[in-house]
């Protein structure tokens, strides 16, 4: 467990929101995604263990050497407030989608996989 608790903003940053609308299209129509990225709007956070976000998305881990964790992990030690992730129920691929955040939940993984995430979810 981490000796370094991880901050959160209160709310994903309006970015965030785009940018899970460009990965959501690579699974779903263009219509089904904009009604996704309403509701996560409006969806009310939540909280989730990483190892729990991990298996119910069943994505690989990246490691320590990749760019994106790298610059996470030094804001996660300089305390730098994260966003929160955004994440989409599958049920008809029995999976959980990492709309956005997906680096951000490798570093806090690498660091504590019991850390607890912010989340917003639909």
């Amino acid at each position: 467990m981490t000796t370094n608790p991880i901050s959160w903003l209160k709310k994903p940053q309006s970015h965030d929101y785009p940018a899970a609308a460009s990965y959501l299209t690579l699974f779903y129509d263009e219509r089904t995604v904009a009604k996704l990225v309403k509701r996560l709007k409006k969806a009310a956070m939540t909280t989730f263990k990483s190892k729990d976000i991990f298996r119910a998305s069943r994505l690989s881990l990246l490691g320590v050497s990749n760019s994106h964790i790298i610059k996470d992990t030094k804001q996660i030690n300089a305390k730098l407030a994260l966003s929160p992730l955004l994440l989409v129920r599958d049920p008809k691929r029995a999976t959980l989608i990492i709309a956005d955040g997906y680096h951000r939940l490798c570093a806090v993984y690498l660091i504590d996989e019991d850390a607890v995430i912010p989340c917003k979810i639909v």
